[in-house]
């Protein structure tokens, strides 16, 4: 037992940095070398970008990272860029090349009304990003960011997506949480959802048993309330 704990513990270090180091915005220097809309975005200058759109420029052309215009602006908060992007017929669900989305860049930012604009415009809570192969939703929970958690659910995000660390929202919320508010908030929101908490991690334990460990025993407490064994 004491040997699980301490690898336990070891892999949830490991794993709440790599996700961090993985999302990279825009350097200052990177910003201040763009030109057309992704510096349009980047500022959220929308006539600019409504100019650049009159002349045909590329709504989804790459930086050196693969981030688009849409990217830019999730990455600066500026909601008006994203929906002069989006108006003009941007892509919302492209990848950049850590594989994130501008609805998981909101989310990892803790950023509930970059998020809300997105979803509004009919960007998709659903789809499989970062290198983990999850969800924007598991990011969140992951991070303890509760209202992203809430918004994602009501948007549709899949509730039960193991990623290929072979954790769900759910057991992210315990292992990679603190126990305190706000992954507690997290995990009862999936839980209200009616998240499987059944589902184990790739050792065989369930969420329940990961909370224990852990010592959370609110959670614990929640997860049994709700009959998780």
């Amino acid at each position: 037992m004491k040997s699980w704990r301490i690898l336990a513990l070891v892999v949830a270090c490991c794993a709440t940095v790599l996700p961090a180091a993985a999302q990279v915005g825009p350097t200052p220097a990177e910003a201040a070398r763009y030109q057309g809309l992704h510096a349009a975005a980047h500022k959220g200058d929308v006539a600019a970008i409504e100019k650049l759109v009159a002349q045909r420029a590329d709504l989804n052309a790459r930086d050196a990272h693969g981030r688009t215009p849409v990217h830019v602006a999730a990455f600066a908060k500026q909601r008006d860029a994203i929906r002069a992007l989006a108006k003009a017929g941007a892509r919302l669900e492209l990848l950049e090349n850590d594989k994130y989305d501008a609805v998981t860049i909101a989310a990892v930012a803790d950023d509930e009304e970059t998020l809300r604009t997105l979803l509004s415009l009919g960007a998709s809570a659903k789809l499989t990003t970062s290198r983990y192969e999850g969800t924007a939703l598991i990011a969140a929970a992951h991070l303890g960011h509760d209202g992203v958690v809430k918004q994602l659910i009501a948007a549709g995000a899949p509730l039960d997506h193991v990623n290929n660390l072979h954790w769900t929202a759910v057991i992210e919320a315990i292992v990679l949480g603190d126990g305190g508010a706000r992954h507690q908030s997290t995990l009862k929101a999936l839980v209200d959802a009616k998240a499987n908490l059944q589902l184990k991690d790739r050792t065989g334990r369930t969420p329940l048993e990961l909370a224990k460990l852990r010592g959370y025993t609110a959670m614990a407490k929640m997860l049994e309330a709700a009959g998780a064994k």
